[in-house]
């Protein structure tokens, strides 16, 4: 029996100048993504994944400690608090990116998933931390993650989190797939010029070479005053055969892509290219050696 699972992504424009206070910009970004998530909601989404660090602007292009103001527990903080109740309201599993603090002074950039009845289910945090032109300063903010790989059991099916930079790394998005995963969330931040070429090749070959189904989200816009990029929006779903099913062709503007996906086809896709059959673990030692 077939099943199906809609899935929302959403992209939005930052709402709130980066010079007025963090405060006020976190405010902002949520009250504009409740609405959002309302809407989603409204055309039947069943699970919805909000881009990388949903609630400010890129703030990595500059390194200062005015935006370790962002930071909240997870998830004990007030944001995972309202998504639980968005969730519960909506019936659909969230995933939540947001700017962690675990101790004082020690941060992550993580992501929160919580199930259709508002259950807390636990987090990702992003492995892999980029330093680097033309301005992701984002050893500054963010200590790399220390969970591993986790595939979280939600409403809708087995739900694992890559975030940005990670998806760079094939080794994590397999790590995915052996734990699980039937749909993998990438909530990003990657600007034109650097990355775009990559942007509808690597998750669609993670999907291909995991047989799993992947959402992945862009910001979208020219984000002032740092304007390192154009954040180049183009967020997508495709499936096991890496396939395009839903996709956004706004670069610049705010909106909600929505997938129909029918789980069922993982099982089809797998029976026909056994990857996990034949993979030989036994050989990929230098994989860890070097």
């Amino acid at each position: 029996m077939p099943r199906p699972v809609r899935g929302a992504l959403i992209q939005a424009t930052t709402c709130e100048p980066t010079t007025s206070p963090t405060a006020k910009i976190k405010q902002a970004m949520i009250d504009k993504h409740v609405a959002m998530i309302e809407e989603a909601a409204s055309k039947g989404a069943q699970v919805c994944c909000l881009q990388e660090i949903f609630y400010g602007p890129y703030f990595c292009a500059e390194q200062e400690t005015k935006w370790y103001e962002l930071t909240e527990r997870i998830p004990d903080g007030p944001t995972t608090k309202l998504m639980q109740e968005l969730a519960k309201k909506h019936r659909m599993v969230m995933v939540v990116p947001m700017y962690e603090e675990d101790l004082t002074g020690v941060y992550y950039n993580t992501a929160a998933v919580i199930d259709a009845d508002g259950e807390y289910l636990g987090k990702f945090r992003k492995i892999h931390i980029p330093h680097c032109a033309p301005g992701f300063w984002e050893k500054f903010y963010f200590k790399p993650g220390n969970l591993g790989y986790p595939v979280f059991d939600t409403a809708v099916g087995k739900v694992g989190v890559y975030i940005c930079y990670d998806r760079h790394f094939p080794d994590g998005a397999r790590c995915l797939g052996l734990n699980g995963a039937e749909i993998v969330f990438n909530p990003s931040a990657t600007v034109a010029g650097l990355s775009e070429y990559l942007w509808k090749l690597e998750q669609p070959a993670h999907a291909v070479a995991n047989q799993y189904f992947v959402g992945a989200i862009n910001r979208p816009g020219w984000e002032e005053p740092w304007r390192i990029g154009e954040f180049y929006g183009q967020s997508y779903f495709v499936d096991p055969r890496g396939q395009f099913i839903a996709s956004s062709e706004k670069r610049d503007e705010d909106d909600i892509v929505i997938a129909d996906m029918d789980l069922d086809l993982i099982r089809e896709v797998r029976n026909t290219w056994q990857f996990f059959r034949d993979r030989r673990p036994e050989t990929y030692g230098a994989i860890t050696e070097l």
